[in-house]
C-alpha cells in the first residue's frame, strides 16, 4: 500500500498538490458499485493531508485564468447565492433535509435522536453511564415527543465546562446501519482536539471526490471549525485529513491536466 502524504500551507494548496500528484500516484480501476458505477477513476491507496493554515482566504481552489477552465467550486455554492437553494454550509451545519435525501451531514451532526439503551439510561438518570444534561432547546431538544442532541453544540459546551484536554469529543456522521444504504455518507467523522489554545480537526472520508467534493467539503468544514473555535474561546487551528478513497473521476481527469499544465 502506498500511503501518500501531503504537507500544505492552506486549502487551495492541499487541493492542488492532491490533484497534481494523483495523475502520477493514482491507480486506475473500474467502479463496481455506487456513484458512477461502470466508469473508471484514479484513486490513491491512502491519502493523508496536513494543512497548517486552513483559514487562509480564499478557501476554494485557485484556478488561473490562463487555464481556461471553471473553478470546481463556486463561492456561492459554499456560502449561498443566486442559483443555489441551500448553501453548502447549511448542508453541514443545519438539520434541514429535503424529500429524497436519505441523510445530510447537518442532520447527522445537529439532530441526533436519543434512542435505545442510551434513552433508557437518560430517563433513569444513570449518571454512572450517561452524561445527562438539561433539555435546553439547543444542546438537547425535544421535538414531537422525541429527544435529540446537537453534536456541535454538545462538543462546544463540553470543552467550555470541563476543560480543553479531552480526547472524547468526536463529531460522528457514520451509523452502523449505513451499511444498508446504497450510497452511505462519505464523511464518517470529524475528531477534535485543542492544543496550544487552538482547535484542530481530524477528518476522515471513506470515499472522496477530489475535483469537486474535496474542496467544497473542506471549505465548509473549515467554516464549522472557525465557528466552534470562536464559541469555545480558542484560536482556529490546523486540519488533518485522511481517506482510503480519494479519487478523480474520468470526466475530471482532462480538467486536472489543464489545471496542472500537464499533457
Amino acid at each position: 500500500m502506498n500511503i501518500h502524504q501531503v504537507e500544505a500551507r492552506d486549502l487551495p494548496d492541499l487541493w492542488f498538490q492532491a490533484v497534481h500528484n494523483i495523475l502520477d500516484q493514482g491507480e486506475r480501476f473500474v467502479i463496481d458499485r455506487g456513484s458512477y458505477a461502470g466508469q473508471t477513476r484514479l484513486e490513491y491507496d491512502y491519502f493523508m493531508g496536513h494543512v497548517k493554515y486552513p483559514g487562509t482566504q480564499p478557501l476554494i481552489p485557485d484556478i488561473p485564468p490562463s487555464c481556461g477552465i471553471p473553478n470546481p467550486v463556486e463561492a456561492d455554492y459554499i456560502y449561498g447565492g443566486s442559483g443555489y437553494d441551500r448553501a453548502y454550509i447549511e448542508y453541514l451545519m443545519s438539520p434541514r433535509k429535503e424529500s429524497g435525501e436519505s441523510y445530510t451531514y447537518g442532520e447527522r451532526l445537529t439532530k441526533v435522536p436519543l434512542t435505545g439503551d442510551k434513552l433508557a439510561w437518560w430517563e433513569q438518570e444513570n449518571t454512572e453511564i450517561i452524561d445527562k444534561r438539561e433539555v435546553d432547546g439547543n444542546i438537547v431538544f425535544e421535538e414531537h415527543g422525541l429527544l435529540y442532541l446537537n453534536q456541535i453544540e454538545w462538543v462546544i459546551a463540553t470543552y467550555k465546562q470541563f476543560g480543553l484536554r479531552n480526547n472524547q469529543l468526536v463529531l460522528q456522521v457514520a451509523h452502523p446501519s449505513d451499511l444498508t444504504l446504497l450510497d452511505p455518507p462519505c464523511l464518517r467523522s470529524i475528531d477534535t482536539r485543542i492544543q496550544n489554545d487552538k482547535l484542530r480537526f481530524f477528518v476522515y472520508f471513506r470515499s472522496w471526490d477530489l475535483w469537486n467534493g474535496f474542496p467544497a467539503n473542506l471549505a465548509a468544514i473549515q467554516n464549522l471549525k472557525e465557528y466552534m473555535a470562536g464559541e469555545i474561546g480558542v484560536k482556529d487551528g490546523e486540519i488533518l485529513v485522511e481517506s482510503k478513497g480519494l479519487h478523480l473521476y474520468g470526466y475530471a481527469e482532462d480538467l486536472a491536466k489543464l489545471r496542472c499544465l500537464r499533457e
